[in-house]
């Protein structure tokens, strides 16, 4: 069972952060040569993909890792936009204060576009489990990471990309959280949400990569 949710966890990490290009064509046996492996749990990760829609299986020719459809991208970024702010309000109304605390390490920021990417994560990750409830958390997770492919795919294309401006509204919600004020908290999440939509789409669809629907 590790070797299968290894390798799964391994080829879902490459689809999202780029490494398996989006319309790549992948063979089970090319990747069962990468991870080195048999090609038993390759499949089965792949089989689990297909269900997320990250990968489609093309009879007698292998698999494809699906290329971004704009369409999906905006159903993704309106899903996290129902779900965060109800994280954020469950973090206001039941989280410790040193659970709210420990989002002090987020109003700062240094690096690379890439390490933007993992800090953002780190940020919308930690506003998931700050609300204590598992199944909300463990679903926002799933829809930040598949997140960072986006965001990937469209920096080339951003145009007006400011972290500064980004880790400001960042920190105007954590102020808002500590201090439990849960309608400020509400408009800064759904504003900071619709600021990305409209940043991250028209960049997505300068890129080549990308699909409509």
């Amino acid at each position: 069972m590790l070797l299968r949710e290894n390798i799964y966890g391994m080829l879902r990490s490459d689809i999202l952060a780029c490494r398996l290009a989006p319309g790549a064509d992948v063979r089970e046996q090319e990747l069962a040569l990468r991870y080195a492996v048999s090609r038993q749990p390759v499949r089965e990760a792949l089989l689990r993909l297909e269900r997320e829609h990250l990968v489609t299986v093309q009879p007698r020719q292998g698999y494809r890792v699906n290329p971004i459809s704009v369409g999906d991208a905006r159903d993704l970024l309106r899903f996290r936009l129902a779900l965060e702010p109800a994280c954020v309000d469950e973090a206001i109304e039941n989280a410790g204060d040193p659970v709210l605390k420990a989002l002090d390490k987020f109003r700062r920021f240094s690096g690379n576009r890439e390490d933007f990417i993992t800090y953002n994560r780190g940020f919308h990750f930690a506003l998931a489990h700050a609300s204590g409830n598992r199944r909300m958390a463990a679903a926002l997770c799933d829809l930040i990471g598949q997140a960072d492919r986006l965001v990937r795919v469209s920096l080339a294309n951003l145009r007006g990309h400011d972290p500064k401006k980004l880790v400001a509204e960042h920190v105007a919600l954590i102020e808002a959280m500590q201090k439990r004020d849960r309608r400020t908290a509400a408009r800064l999440i759904k504003a900071h949400i619709g600021a990305t939509e409209k940043r991250v789409l028209p960049a997505l669809m300068r890129n080549a990569v990308i699909v409509e629907g």
